[in-house]
């Protein structure tokens, strides 16, 4: 990793637990929870890319607003049919940003984090 490059990224929830189960089955990431840290679940994407989950006293709700986090999807359609299946809303649906940038969609998980899809 090089200076300026994102290294951690933080995601909120109101139940560990079922936030865990919406990203794993949703997307395949996988969760550890460290000794000692029971209300922080550590996660890896699929291609690496590592953050937490933090549901503890001190972390702030989930929230709709602010930078959004886009998760690379093969089919929107079929990643947003999942997201609602396990209990999160489509926001925003799959929309052409154009023939070079291909499509996005946003969505809120199953504790109302906003995020987004994104496809060539």
């Amino acid at each position: 990793m090089a200076k300026g490059d994102i290294c951690h990224i933080e995601l909120h929830s109101t139940d560990l637990a079922a936030t865990r189960t919406f990203y794993e089955k949703a997307f395949g990431w996988t969760f550890e929870i460290i000794p000692g840290f029971e209300t922080y679940a550590m996660f890896r994407t699929p291609g690496g890319l590592g953050g937490g989950v933090d549901s503890g006293p001190n972390a702030e709700a989930p929230s709709g607003t602010g930078p959004i986090l886009h998760i690379e999807a093969n089919d929107i359609e079929a990643s947003l049919k999942a997201i609602e299946d396990l209990g999160g809303k489509t926001v925003v649906p799959k929309t052409k940003i154009s023939d070079a940038f291909g499509f996005f969609a946003l969505f809120l998980d199953n504790v109302g984090n906003r995020l987004g899809l994104w496809s060539r």
